[in-house]
């Protein structure tokens, strides 16, 4: 082993020195996306979304006249607040569990389902109104 670090030595100090490069050009850089910070009114946002795709599922099941403005309700929250690829994934996968939630529960309109989706409409104007006067402008 001793050996090996004696013939090891004089073959580094024979290298010769590099002679010093210029420093590299720097691409020029493109704007950084958008930080994924979530918004302190983001829980409620979830929350709504959620509602919505419950709404959207049950609204249709019962053949409501509202039915295709759930999706469309949708549709404009994503484009108004999916800021980044990653929220725009969270917003969608929060309606999607409304949508499935209800979609493993009923197959047919019931009275229940009429009472759910009045309970999220409800709950829906709640969150609306509370997001307005606490972070809207």
């Amino acid at each position: 082993m001793a050996l090996l670090c004696l013939l090891a030595t004089p073959a580094l100090a024979q290298q010769r020195p590099r002679a010093p490069q210029a420093p590299a050009k720097e691409a020029p850089k493109e704007p950084a996306p958008p930080a994924d910070v979530p918004a302190p009114y983001d829980r409620d946002l979830m929350r709504m979304s959620e509602v919505i795709g419950s709404l959207a599922f049950l609204r249709a099941l019962c053949a409501a006249p509202d039915a295709a403005e759930w999706p469309a309700r949708m549709k404009a929250l994503i484009e108004a607040e999916g800021v980044t690829p990653a929220r725009r994934d969270r917003l969608a996968g929060a309606y999607n569990r409304g949508y499935r939630g209800y979609a493993l529960t009923y197959r047919v309109c019931t009275p229940a389902a009429h009472e759910a989706a009045a309970r999220f409409v409800a709950e829906g104007e709640r969150l609306s109104h509370a997001l307005a006067g606490r972070f809207g402008g």
